[in-house]
């Protein structure tokens, strides 16, 4: 297949591109790099050593002869170029990572808000405009955030895989609708997911565009087989209070003997997956799309759950490092269960990669030997969900 990988510089995208050329699809990836740029505000690197663009793929050239095309495109304010692109090049399928992904950062400031919504929003909405002006049928695959259903969901019903059937009482009696799940975004950057649905939705109705939306959980790992065949195409590990995702997070501070900081009582529950069967995922996704008239195929992209406290004291357990407990800086309850319906990609052959088998290599091969490069004073988590939320760096050895 012909595939435009957008968002493809990122921490999802770039395996996820090396792994679908790896498959021998002919990939393009669209970028603005605007993560890079992010880094540079934000004043700290990943953990891993991430070369420019153009050397990862002439590294992934030399290894695999399998060339990647990059196009340097900004979504939400290239229109024009991305309606040409999508015309000239008359992928098969889109692959959409093109959105600013961290919670903690949509959350940062005004600014930090106002980007996130006019980056996703307007961006996911010319990618389908786009789609349905160049007359093509592309099937188009979106990596969406289990964020979208919030954390309130109580009781012992699972949350769906994107729809709920639910009873409308009426003067002749109940009757049977299915809608999309009812959202509750925790973040600015949830609730760009949240609209996506609905313009998901929309295009899937009006156009008959063909549509997977993959609401996926906390990804934690870093490399995929792909990117251990040269440092020079390591991934991102992300360990900051903006954009590392916890698990990782935990993995570097142990490795460094930092306190593993967990906010709020830790009461929370996630749903965690690896990296490598994220870019899984998406392959299958593409392997299976709904057909031209088909509401949107919505996936839960989920291979287990866990209790922060609880991951916290399993890395406790295996590192020796003690655990710090903060002030939450989100606006959340304290504490949740999350019961999740995660059928459909098993059924389809996802074969999960489970945190026990992970976690040693996972620690080994990336937190340890990147720790020299981690810089301590971005590891407290600064942004908050309202005023007077602050966290003080002088609470993280309590």
């Amino acid at each position: 297949m012909k595939i435009l990988v957008l968002g493809g510089d990122g921490f999802c995208g770039w395996p996820t591109s090396l792994h679908l050329s790896d498959q021998g699809h002919e990939i393009t990836i669209v970028d603005n790099l605007s993560r890079r740029e992010i880094d540079l505000e934000l004043e700290v690197e990943s953990l891993t050593p991430i070369r420019p663009m153009g050397e990862r793929l002439r590294v992934w050239k030399e290894l695999t002869g399998n060339e990647i095309r990059f196009v340097h495109l900004d979504l939400a304010e290239e229109y024009d170029r991305l309606e040409a692109l999508i015309a000239e090049t008359a992928p098969d399928a889109i692959v959409h990572f093109g959105e600013q992904r961290a919670a903690p950062y949509s959350m940062r400031s005004t600014a930090a808000k106002r980007y996130t919504v006019d980056n996703n929003v307007r961006g996911t909405h010319n990618v389908l405009a786009a789609i349905v002006a160049t007359g093509l049928d592309v099937a188009l695959v979106h990596l969406g955030t289990m964020g979208v259903y919030g954390y309130g969901w109580s009781g012992s019903a699972p949350i769906p895989e994107g729809y709920l059937t639910v009873k409308v009482p009426t003067p002749d009696g109940d009757i049977d609708r299915e809608i999309l799940h009812p959202a509750n975004p925790g973040s600015v950057y949830h609730m760009t997911k949240t609209l996506d649905q609905l313009l998901f939705a929309f295009y899937a109705k009006n156009d008959g565009l063909r549509i997977s939306d993959l609401h996926q959980g906390i990804v934690w790992g870093t490399q995929t087989p792909q990117t251990v065949l040269d440092e020079r195409l390591i991934n991102r590990f992300d360990y900051d209070g903006d954009y590392g995702t916890v698990l990782n997070r935990f993995l570097m501070q142990a490795a460094i003997g930092h306190p593993l900081t967990v906010h709020g009582t830790g009461g929370q529950t996630r749903a965690f997956i690896h990296i490598r069967d994220t870019v899984r995922c998406i392959q299958i996704a593409l392997e299976n799309p709904p057909a031209a008239g088909d509401q949107v195929k919505v996936f839960n992209q989920v291979t287990e759950t866990h209790r922060v406290a609880e991951l916290a004291e399993m890395i406790s357990k295996l590192t020796g490092v003690e655990v710090a407990y903060l002030p939450n800086p989100r606006k959340e309850a304290a504490e949740n269960e999350l019961n999740v319906d995660r059928e459909k990609f098993l059924e389809l052959g996802l074969n999960p990669t489970r945190l026990s088998e992970g976690l040693l290599e996972e620690s080994r091969d990336v937190a340890v030997k990147y720790r020299d490069r981690a810089d301590t004073t971005k590891i407290i988590a600064r942004s908050t969900w309202r005023k007077g939320m602050e966290v003080s760096p002088d609470l993280v050895k309590e």
